[in-house]
């Protein structure tokens, strides 16, 4: 049995029950030790450890201490490793108490990486008034039989800031994620996610050990998640697609209006300077409105999205996208608002014929904790759960995602029962570790419906699945440890706590050698490299001209060419006096005249009185915009399209980006629904504006045009000063 007291005035003893070397009886073996980590039971979803979104806070009731990282040897025998190395303790949690989450297991086999929190406040009075400890980088090593444990502290990485979910590269630089603002600027921190305004990490960061650089690789407003290094050597993660307006301002308009007192008084900055002039207003230039508008194409949607699903990029950061630019069409198919409400031919339907996979998921949640199959490279598997509520708990499925596949082809499969209402019969999982000879191990709980507020899962146990029924679902079978039981004790706000009971096991990792992946790196496309060898520019001195002045550039070959499955905005376009693409089914609905392509770019220029941090608000493209050809027939931050659709545009590095096309009176048309970084020096091809995966609406495939715009832009850039 196990309890948690609140507000408890006698104290328990403390201690945790487990026995080093112990294994449980008729203990599973398994092929290699299995490194995971153990937590005290959580009762809050809200931002805290295990929830789907801000779980990088150090807070007591945000993450209690009181876990360990764990090893697990093949006969089931058991080491304590933090208490080896002489970190945290049972009973009172203090200066010494820890909590620890997401070990990386290094390719030799013979190290790992994970995150830690040190210390916990000794009253409640130090919990209210005392900062919070930041969760940090640790490598341990020694963990061969009858060797001691060693913990140290990764050296380089960025102080008072939250870096969890680390991993090893194929050249041993560390790749990490951190709430450390995105340019260093303490004024800027936390970041707010575009949700709540929540605190949230600012992307997946670098650290070069040999040199100590650290760089970040993707700027990412609302948060990214659990990256993976995959065999082909792509950084794999779970990204929160949530680019949508400030629902709190959005608030704070319908209060003023109705001229009552404002509930969060938002107001945006002049700048991301510190020192830049609060404004009296909250504007927000894109995407549209939350609550819908009317504009010269009619009534406008309102539009909101709320989706967790795979990115992929290359290791230095280039190449960020959806993997293998999968998205809602694909995964998550049925129903999606059209942005123009009096356009008839815009649809609320997907076309299920258009792509393999035929179970979707829920929008308000998507896919968390990936691993790939050691035995099928490309198959991928995660845990599908809501955004809130269930500790990221849900059914187990499986996701082919291979180089060579398009979004089209991919396929999600249920491995644990699927249950539509949320209640899976069995029980949730989360964490899923498919082993080396092909068993599968999940953490799981026994919990089948979500708890209630305020409210723990019954359990949450690593356990070895096995299949069974005449689907061939995956159910829990016997469990990993025999129980790992804690008594600890410690302090909140609110009053002293303590619990006695089994701990949750979390996190799993396979302590297997194997090869370094490859490091896949993007390569400039046959079209380009053919404008650049007419206009006599080296791709290398480009590129370098590129990296001097922190500039990336990205290229759209044909901005009138849609792939097929997006109903849902304009896809009969053309430049006036240019190329015109409609769809093969639906030519005869409103064609759209596209000559504008606007850009924007992430700055931090939201706040809220008494909270601390800034909110991402689209901008008008402005950082490196004069290396671009001026376009005053434009609206702000604009290249104009060219006649054959295409549009070329130096933007700035290391800064989430996004874009719409506009007519020729800087009305939007179509806008993208995503952020996306770039890295300095890179040069980055999207063929279609929404890139086409099997064919585009006109039915053909992807444009392979050599881009008129480029060649424009690079004429324009030979007059600039090098």
């Amino acid at each position: 049995m196990r309890k948690v007291i609140p507000h408890c005035r006698r104290l328990l003893a403390g201690v945790l029950v487990l026995v080093a070397g112990a294994a449980p009886a008729a203990a599973p073996r398994t092929p290699y030790p299995i490194l995971f980590v153990t937590q005290v039971p959580l009762h809050s979803d809200v931002a805290a450890r295990l929830s789907a979104f801000g779980n990088h806070l150090g807070g007591i009731e945000q993450a209690p201490r009181g876990g360990d990282l764990m090893l697990r040897y093949p006969d089931g025998t058991l080491r304590n490793l933090t208490r080896e190395a002489g970190f945290g303790n049972a009973g009172a949690q203090g200066a010494h108490a820890i909590a620890v989450r997401e070990p990386a297991v290094h390719r030799s086999g013979a190290r790992a990486l994970f995150s830690m929190l040190v210390g916990a406040p000794t009253a409640a009075a130090a919990a209210e008034a005392t900062p919070a400890p930041v969760w940090q980088l640790y490598e341990v090593r020694g963990l061969a039989r009858g060797a001691r444990a060693t913990i140290v502290k990764v050296a380089g990485q960025p102080g008072g800031y939250n870096n969890i979910a680390p991993l090893y590269g194929s050249d041993d630089a560390l790749l990490f994620t951190s709430d450390r603002p995105r340019n260093g600027a303490a004024h800027l921190y936390p970041q707010l996610d575009e949700y709540e305004a929540a605190p949230t990490v600012t992307g997946i960061w670098r650290l070069d050990p040999a040199s100590g650089a650290l760089t970040i690789l993707n700027h990412a407003p609302s948060g990214a998640f659990t990256p993976i290094l995959d065999s082909y050597g792509r950084v794999l993660f779970t990204r929160w697609d949530h680019q949508q307006q400030d629902q709190l301002a959005e608030r704070d308009r319908d209060a003023a209006h109705n001229h009552v007192a404002l509930p969060f008084r938002s107001f945006n900055f002049a700048g991301e300077q510190a020192r830049a002039p609060a404004l009296d207003s909250r504007a927000e230039p894109f995407p549209e409105s939350r609550s819908g508008s009317r504009g010269p194409y009619g009534e406008v949607s309102a539009f909101a999205t709320n989706f967790f699903t795979i990115w992929q990029m290359n290791q230095d950061g280039s190449g960020e996208e959806t993997l293998n630019h999968v998205g809602q069409h694909e995964l998550a198919f049925g129903f999606l608002t059209p942005s123009f409400r009096d356009d008839p031919a815009l649809s609320n339907h997907t076309v299920d014929s258009n792509h393999a996979n035929r179970l979707a998921i829920r929008r308000e949640g998507g896919l968390f904790h990936l691993r790939e199959d050691p035995r099928q490279p490309g198959r991928y598997l995660a845990t599908v759960a809501r955004e809130a509520g269930a500790f990221s708990t849900g059914p187990l499925v499986s996701i082919n995602g291979a180089p060579a596949l398009n979004g089209d082809q991919m396929r999600l499969t249920a491995l644990t029962a699927f249950d539509a209402g949320d209640a899976p019969a069995g029980g949730r999982y989360r964490n899923p570790l498919p082993l080396s000879d092909g068993r599968l191990v999940a953490s799981h709980t026994s919990s089948v419906r979500a708890p209630e507020p305020g409210a723990a899962l019954a359990d949450l146990r690593l356990t070895l699945l096995s299949r069974a029924g005449p689907r061939g679902l995956y159910r829990a079978g016997a469990p990993l440890t025999a129980g790992i039981r804690a008594q600890v004790r410690w302090w909140t706000p609110a009053g002293a706590q303590a619990y006695d009971g089994a701990l949750w096991e979390l996190d799993a990792v396979e302590l297997r050698p194997r090869a370094a992946p490859p490091r896949p790196a993007a390569v400039l496309e046959a079209p380009e490299r053919a404008v650049l060898a007419e206009q006599q520019v080296s791709e290398a001195a480009l590129r370098a001209w590129l990296v001097r002045h922190d500039l990336a550039l990205i290229v759209t070959r044909d901005q009138t060419s849609r792939d097929r499955a997006d109903l849902q905005q304009p896809f009969n376009l053309q430049v006036p006096g240019g190329v015109r693409t409609v769809s093969k089914t639906m030519s005869s609905g409103k064609v759209y005249d596209i000559a504008h392509f606007q850009i924007f770019q992430a700055d931090q220029l939201r706040a809220y009185p008494g909270r601390p941090g800034r909110r991402v608000i689209a901008q008008p493209l402005h950082d490196g915009g004069a290396a671009n050809p001026a376009n005053p027939q434009g609206p702000a931050g604009s290249v104009r399209i060219a006649a054959d659709g295409s549009t070329a545009a130096f933007v700035p590095a290391r800064r989430a980006l996004t874009w719409q096309s506009t007519d020729r009176a800087g009305t939007p048309v179509v806008r993208e629904r995503n952020w996306i970084t770039f890295q300095p020096g890179e040069m980055r091809t999207c063929a279609s504006c929404h890139g086409t995966n099997t064919a585009n609406q006109a039915g053909r495939a992807a444009p392979a045009n050599r881009p008129q715009a480029l060649r424009e832009l690079l004429r324009f850039w030979k007059t600039l000063p090098h």
